[in-house]
């Protein structure tokens, strides 16, 4: 097994031979990495068929399981994926900004690629694919490390992405999956100054913790989703109700799938026992605070860790609150800062929510559920920043470029 010294040195010069390469260059390797997933798709379900099996054996819960799921339509979506990142407008060498300065030098800011950016992350394969598209588009090497109980399944996608690079003449390296997925190797990842330029884990509280307290190289963190809907009192119900549906339901697995609910007093009465009978109809369990469960007495009492936990799970807690500034307060207490939506059809009320809110994202009168790179137009993403430097919410090919200057003078001495 190769060591990350190794990685990261066969990253290193593979970054170089990328960072030369112009965007048609990039754009025909996408479409190279693409149909070789293509054509290894039968291989890559083998992989994922015995992926599934040890992670049943380990008892890994319904959630991850579906996550770490491939199948033909998932294999299609990352190919489309790969082929939508490729159809992207390259960023490297676009020019930020640029004046002339006192003594005539003419000054540039331009973007560059940050160089080798690692990724660490939970079952999703589907992430090994949109993250070395994303790299290879703008410019970067890639060191992407999943979960143990998806390493066949990564290892499989990395061979077709690499024999793709290889194919249009770019070194094989530019793309390494980590195969030591122990916690000392992990560690040395994060840990590798000289190597990765920049680090995205995504997982799970623990793996986040452990890279805030131990990463020495750069990092941005893809945290936690605990995600919030509001139901105003100037919501339209019917349309709030399909919003909470959808934003609990469709894939409650995710990180932008909402985890909490906050319906305003003033039309709790109504709203709390229809949208939990509907919820409740779909398999979801409730907790809620002791005003909802004066409405909906079937709810289990929720918890004070309750408002803080993300479930990844078809389980949703219910507070009543009074008005929009106390959904706000509520909010900024308990958020993780990803995602938070307001159901309403008041202006003031709207603003004063997008106002309060300190999260990457805000939706109005929308589904958490749109919180995605791909839904934003940035063909995949290689994570969601819940932090504030240096990108935030879902990253695409901007975000994973850095701003350098080039001046052009003629003689000048200072």
């Amino acid at each position: 097994m190769l060591t990350i010294d190794d990685l990261g040195r066969g990253a290193r010069t593979a970054a170089r031979t990328l960072a030369g390469a112009t965007a048609a260059e990039k754009t025909a390797a996408l479409h190279a990495m693409a149909g070789q997933v293509t054509k290894a798709a039968d291989e890559i379900l083998a992989a994922n068929a015995g992926d599934m099996e040890t992670a049943r054996e380990l008892g890994i819960g319904t959630a991850l399981l579906d996550r770490l799921l491939l199948t033909p339509d998932r294999i299609a979506g990352m190919v489309g994926g790969l082929r939508k990142v490729a159809a992207l407008p390259d960023p490297v060498g676009n020019q930020t900004g640029g004046w002339r300065m006192y003594n005539g030098i003419r000054l540039q800011r331009v973007r560059v690629p940050l160089g080798v950016v690692a990724v660490i992350y939970e079952a999703r394969p589907n992430v090994t694919a949109d993250a070395a598209g994303l790299c290879v588009k703008s410019g970067n090497a890639a060191l992407l490390r999943g979960s143990s109980y998806a390493l066949g399944s990564n290892r499989a996608i990395g061979m077709a992405l690499r024999a793709g690079l290889e194919d249009a003449g770019f070194p094989a390296d530019s793309v390494q999956i980590v195969e030591d997925t122990s916690r000392d190797g992990a560690r040395a990842l994060m840990t590798a100054t000289g190597w990765i330029d920049l680090l995205v884990p995504r997982g799970g509280p623990g793996l986040i913790a452990a890279i805030e307290a131990e990463a020495t190289v750069p990092v941005v963190i893809d945290g936690a989703g605990n995600c919030h809907v509001y139901v105003d009192a100037a919501a339209d119900l019917d349309g709030a109700e399909a919003i909470v549906i959808n934003a609990k339901v469709q894939r409650p697995g995710v990180c932008n799938a909402a985890e909490k609910l906050l319906v305003d007093a003033a039309v709790a009465d109504e709203f709390i026992p229809r949208i939990t009978a509907a919820l409740a109809a779909k398999g979801v369990e409730l907790r809620g605070d002791e005003r909802a469960r004066s409405l909906a007495p079937d709810l289990i009492p929720a918890t004070g860790e309750d408002w803080d936990t993300e479930y990844h799970d078809l389980i949703m807690a219910v507070a009543v609150v009074d008005g929009v500034d106390a959904a706000v307060d509520h909010i900024r207490a308990h958020s993780s800062g990803h995602t938070e939506a307001i159901v309403s059809n008041d202006y003031n009320t709207v603003q004063t929510f997008v106002a309060g809110i300190d999260s990457a994202v805000t939706m109005v009168n929308a589904s958490t559920r749109f919180t995605d790179g791909e839904e934003f137009g940035f063909g995949a993403e290689i994570g969601i920043s819940t932090q504030k430097l240096h990108a935030r919410g879902p990253m695409g090919l901007e975000a994973l470029t850095s701003e350098r200057y080039v001046l052009y003078g003629d003689g000048q001495v200072r």
